[in-house]
């Protein structure tokens, strides 16, 4: 793994138990820098709990999770460093970090992982604007010293300030939300808070950001206006994405890697047209029985080529 093929994420060999419970069973797959990501399956798959596993939530079982900064990490170096006993190895502008063994805080803080979840987690009672803010308190906190120094307007302080609202600012413009950032978080429709939570885990520089059913409870409209976004910070912010959807307009149009699981293990990995085409990922995710999969892949299909004419219009 080295050069430009090399994953900013490597999953191998992931297993998550819950006593008797086996909810993830030897997964592995790959995350490339800059790329969307999609991680489908039906309803108790184990998808979620993977994302745990990632951002600090739960410690895995076994496998390892090893995430790197810069121009990717080598075999030799991913083995080294687990050898090593360290959670992580800097060098420069090259860091390599094993999530499975660090806390959540870190993974966000110094591995640059951000995520959201099913369930929008605003500070409704706050400000548009200052959710955004908030969102880069380590990094004003990192300005003041850790101390009380910041209320007492030391100039490190005051630029860190004005560089997070500034960054708040252009988050709010990028999302369409300039005009409402006074107005407080909880007011704004559904389709606005799921845009407002991704430009908040946005704020936080990530390398990596992970989706947790972005699309869930949106109308067509609002889902094109995530497809734009997502595709806005793959493109513009060079931010890999790894996304659970259930929505697969939404995961054949973004996505560049779709992942499939099913009863906590993978049963196929490939490109959307890879995918698409799969009788198993058809079977086991729109739940069919053989006899139905021609049925079933019409309708993915019909879908994708839905897609496709939507993105060659004029």
């Amino acid at each position: 793994m080295a050069g430009g093929t090399a994953p900013l994420l490597a999953v191998e060999h992931l297993t998550m138990r819950f006593g008797g419970l086996l909810a993830v069973d030897d997964l592995s797959f790959n995350v490339l820098a800059g790329d969307i990501t999609a991680l489908i399956g039906p309803n108790g798959a184990g998808k979620t709990t993977v994302f745990n596993c990632i951002t600090g939530f739960y410690k895995p079982t076994r496998g390892r999770l090893s995430l790197a900064h810069g121009n990717g990490a080598t075999t030799d170096e991913i083995e080294a460093l687990t050898r090593s006993g360290r959670r992580w190895r800097r060098d420069g502008d090259h860091a390599l970090y094993l999530l499975e063994r660090m806390p959540d805080f870190e993974i966000s803080a110094k591995a640059r992982v951000a995520r959201t979840f099913q369930n929008i987690r605003l500070f409704t009672g706050m400000t548009v604007l200052e959710n955004l803010i908030v969102a880069q308190h380590n990094r004003l906190m990192h300005a003041s010293g850790y101390s009380l120094l910041g209320l007492l307007g030391i100039k490190s302080f005051r630029d860190a300030e004005a560089a997070a609202i500034e960054k708040a600012r252009i988050w709010l413009e990028r999302i369409s939300l300039a005009a409402r950032a006074d107005d407080p978080a909880g007011d704004l429709p559904y389709g606005d808070q799921r845009r407002l939570e991704i430009a908040r885990a946005m704020c936080t520089d990530p390398v990596l950001l992970c989706l947790d059913e972005p699309a869930a409870g949106l109308n067509p409209r609002e889902s094109a206006d995530l497809n734009a976004l997502l595709r806005s910070i793959r493109l513009d912010d060079g931010t890999a994405i790894l996304l659970i959807e259930h929505d697969m307009s939404v995961v054949m149009d973004v996505s560049d890697h779709i992942v499939v699981m099913e009863y906590g293990r993978k049963i196929a990995d490939g490109t959307p047209e890879d995918i698409r085409n799969d009788p198993a990922v058809i079977a086991a995710y729109l739940g069919v029985e053989d006899e139905e999969e021609s049925a079933a892949e019409a309708e993915i299909r019909a879908i994708a080529a839905h897609v496709r004419q939507e993105g060659d219009g004029p």
